[in-house]
């Protein structure tokens, strides 16, 4: 799981800029919402322009060199900070796999192009790679002794080098290696706005509508819908031979695309990506402004059904009608400033207890976002 993030010099994010999971307060209440003392669950807000989405792109930057999964580079235009002299956007990550905390750092030019990596296992650098002081690189995993150590592909990450060239000993260190790939292979980070987007994983080879039709979730979706409070019942009908999910009236069937609204249009994304969540396809889900389109009892029941799943999520909001202690807790909830990303917990010197109305406390300034 992601315990730690710092990114500097990408977008608007200048100096460095830290979003910490590992601060939990040890609250006694919503301890689902913590893994091996790890916030799992986490709501971010801020004022519009500070760089929500902008952490979301920073995060899912390292899909770009490290897999084969879908991306987008049309959201990695203007890469560099404007307002630094540095010709470098770094990234650090931290992560936990069985105990085991796994170090990555790495810098670019643009979006493609890799100046430095460097990664850790506990203490221990395994990899050091710096094209400032040359093309060879050094690897202490067990199994690459004899790996031609030059790189001179300035877009060839030298991990995923390591990955696809050698063949690593079983040991604990060399399985934290391929555990932190399966992770960054996993992710997702999605959104429904102005355009429906998606970064992670392999590209969808069928509409929404039929992936649901296709892994008999018809009914479910129904289900899921009106629960929603979108009353409906729903039907699948043979158009020009392809099978196609409609609204059923009765006596008329509509098909669905045609006359959903936005919000549930954005519900119906949602489901999708909840159904690999459920079949444990995705490590880490990323949704920027989840709950655009939603209706303040919808965007709850949605915490809770990612909560239920067990997934590490990462929500942006504005939406401060569930920022409460029956939700979730004081150090899951983040506010983000232009200089940091902060729990609650951390934004006050008062204590917050279970029975504070946190929404209160914030809409009254009594949370200091630096």
């Amino acid at each position: 799981m992601l315990v730690k993030f710092k990114v500097s010099n990408f977008k608007n994010f200048g100096e460095d800029v830290v979003f910490d999971l590992s601060s939990s307060k040890g609250y006694a209440f919503n301890s689902e919402c913590i893994k091996n003392s790890v916030v799992n669950c986490a709501i971010i807000y801020g004022y519009n322009g500070v760089g929500k989405s902008n952490l979301g792109f920073a995060i899912f930057d390292i899909i770009e060199h490290l897999t084969d999964k879908y991306r987008d580079e049309r959201y990695y235009k203007h890469y560099i900070n404007a307002n630094c002299n540095s010709k470098t956007a770094n990234f650090s990550y931290e992560f936990l796999f069985e105990g085991m905390l796994v170090k990555y750092e790495y810098s670019k030019t643009d979006y493609k192009t890799l100046v430095s990596e460097k990664f850790w296992i506990g203490n221990a650098m395994m990899v050091d790679f710096d094209r400032n002081k040359g093309n060879s690189f050094e690897s202490k995993l067990k199994g690459t002794e004899t790996l031609n150590n030059t790189i001179r592909d300035e877009q060839l990450s030298v991990l995923k080098y390591i990955k696809n060239n050698s063949v690593l000993e079983d040991n604990p260190e060399n399985r934290a290696f391929k555990e932190f790939f399966d992770f960054v292979e996993r992710m997702i980070f999605f959104r429904s706005l102005e355009d429906r987007f998606y970064l992670g994983l392999d590209p969808k080879k069928s509409s929404l509508t039929n992936e649901i039709i296709e892994k008999g979730k018809v009914r479910e979706f129904e289900e899921f819908l009106n629960t929603a409070h979108v009353k409906c019942k729903l039907s699948v009908v043979e158009l020009l031979g392809k099978k196609e999910l409609a609204f059923d009236f009765g006596g008329k069937k509509i098909l669905f695309h045609e006359i959903i609204s936005t919000g549930t249009s954005s519900l119906l994304l949602f489901y999708c990506w909840y159904l690999q969540i459920l079949s444990s396809d995705i490590s880490f889900v990323f949704i920027d402004e989840f709950d655009a389109f939603y209706h303040h009892e919808l965007s709850k029941m949605i915490v809770q059904m990612l909560k239920k799943s067990g997934i590490q999520f990462i929500l942006t909001t504005h939406n401060t009608s569930i920022m409460s202690n029956d939700l979730m807790r004081p150090d899951c909830y983040f506010l983000m400033g232009r200089r940091s990303i902060r729990p609650l917990s951390q934004c006050t010197d008062r204590e917050i207890r279970e029975a504070h109305n946190i929404e209160k406390i914030y809409k009254a300034g009594g949370f200091d976002a630096e």
